[in-house]
């Protein structure tokens, strides 16, 4: 035999002697798993210690449990080639999107930042409206374009300094101002009824004549009065457990309320008494009334309310008009049917600002109690929605406020204050839809009058102030003050290393 074939043969004698003395050195592995650092293939030679038979072959056989079958190679569960790990999954962008806004939504100073915003918002869009609404009812006056948007401006200057004071004020002085604001309002009151000092506008003995072009309307602050006294007469008595009987509940503030609205219904107004009861109403539900009560005193509002409206014809008139599509006979349906007549010319986007048509004579009030209806008209359906946007997001704020606070005062005052804006806008709006009578109430913020604007702007100071008090709001107020941000850039700026620019 040659030396080449020899060696050869030696050589594969000893493979086949290297290999057989691996099979006998290796049991046959279990059926189940084995637990961890147990069983035949745990041996420092099998796990990658020393030895001679410490092969790549038996160190990367695992320690434990049956092996696992290599992953394929084809699509992956993504779709991509290669098993490549799978992306976003979808509407994965829309969840992060949405817990963006949620924690936004949640965050300290969005009741603040919700109620400044969505009041001067409105006021100015009102400030608008009111210029092109009642230009050309100035203009049949024998007045300037401008008379009625010049009073309205000043009456906006004049409120935007009193919502400044009234967000700059303690809850304290509120709550002093309550018993102040009530005697003022109704000495107020008495005095409209008394002859050569009271003045009725379109039918309504509710005005003073202040001299010159400027009159005051004394039951528009009456609503303000109500919700102070009734806030902090319910907070003292909560604060004594005294709410929980149903004479201390009722009695002073329904009898208060009753001769309030005596008062208001004397000179006719039935609106403002509306707004007044809605008042009312709120303020015993935050203060937990029972059904019964609750129901007891609602029912006998609304027989009151039917009575005085049963023994009006021109209120009869107004509650047949829901609904009209047709003036009717003697025209006692025109203001309602041209204010849908006035929406319904607007489409989308409207005809634009100033080119409305029935601001032209053919609808009544077109910059007080209908002026919603040239907003629709002028601004379309987008211009509507976007008022009752910046209304639900006053009211929304306004229910934040009442409900996180722990002071009852400020729980009260906010409740009434979002009851008052609230019922007198779904009043007014819903009156310029057909959807309920016309009871002559302005659209807050919005609409033409200065007693109307006045009180109104306090109020929503009154809700700047209650949710500046909030505990978290007022540690995040103060983390934005120039000095603190002052004193952050210039430690940020002491931190930077020496060559960075």
């Amino acid at each position: 035999m040659p030396a080449d074939e020899s060696s050869a043969a030696r050589a594969a004698g000893r493979s086949r002697a290297t290999a057989a003395i691996r099979r006998a050195l290796t049991p046959p592995l279990p059926a189940g798993p084995l637990p961890a650092g147990h069983g035949p293939l745990a041996g420092p030679a099998l796990r990658g210690a020393h030895g001679p038979l410490a092969g790549p072959a038996l160190r990367s056989r695992p320690a434990t449990g049956p092996r696992r079958a290599p992953a394929p190679r084809g699509r992956g569960p993504s779709g991509a080639a290669g098993g490549v790990p799978p992306g976003p999954r979808r509407g994965a962008g829309v969840r992060r999107t949405y817990e963006r806004v949620r924690r936004a939504w949640d965050r300290p100073l969005t009741a603040y930042y919700l109620i400044l915003g969505s009041s001067l918002l409105i006021t100015v869009l009102g400030l608008v409206m009111v210029y092109s609404a009642s230009m050309i009812k100035a203009l049949e006056l024998a007045r300037p374009g401008t008379y009625f948007f010049r009073k309205q401006f000043i009456a906006a200057v004049i409120g935007a300094a009193l919502m400044l004071l009234a967000s700059r004020m303690p809850v304290k002085l509120h709550r002093a101002l309550a018993y102040p604001l009530l005697m003022g309002t109704v000495f107020l009151m008495i005095l409209v009824q008394v002859p050569g000092i009271g003045m009725s506008v379109n039918g309504n003995q509710n005005w003073i004549y202040l001299g010159g072009p400027f009159q005051l309307q004394p039951s528009e602050f009456g609503k303000l009065a109500l919700i102070l006294w009734g806030a902090d007469l319910l907070a003292r008595k909560q604060d004594k457990r005294l709410l929980a009987q149903w004479k201390h509940m009722l009695v002073p503030l329904v009898p208060v309320a009753f001769m309030l609205l005596g008062l208001i219904m004397l000179g006719g107004d039935m609106g403002t008494a509306i707004i007044l009861t809605a008042i009312l109403f709120g303020l015993l539900w935050l203060a937990g009334a029972p059904t019964r009560l609750f129901a007891g005193v609602l029912a006998f509002a609304g027989l009151i309310g039917f009575l005085l409206i049963k023994t009006s014809p021109n209120r009869m008139s107004r509650l047949g008009c829901i609904g009209a599509s047709e003036p009717g006979p003697g025209d006692s349906c025109w203001q309602a049917v041209h204010g849908i007549y006035a929406l319904a010319s607007g489409g989308w986007f409207g005809s634009g600002l100033g080119a409305s048509v029935e601001k032209w004579g053919q609808l009544p009030e077109p910059h007080t109690d209908f002026i919603f209806a040239i907003t629709g008209e002028e601004l379309g359906l987008a211009g509507t929605l976007s008022v009752l946007a910046l209304f639900a997001a006053l009211g929304y704020a306004g229910i934040r406020v009442a409900g996180r606070t722990e002071d009852p005062f400020v729980r009260y005052a906010a409740g009434g204050v979002t009851t008052w804006i609230t019922a007198q806008a779904v009043i007014n709006i819903g009156a310029v839809l057909g959807l309920l009578p016309i009871a002559g109430v302005p659209l807050p913020l919005f609409s033409y009058g200065g007693s109307a604007l006045l009180p109104t702007m306090f109020a929503v100071g009154l809700l700047i102030a209650f949710a500046r008090e909030d505990p978290a709001a007022r540690a995040a107020l103060a983390m934005r003050t120039p000095g603190v941000r002052w004193k952050t850039m210039r430690r940020r700026v002491m931190k930077r290393p020496s060559g960075e620019r």
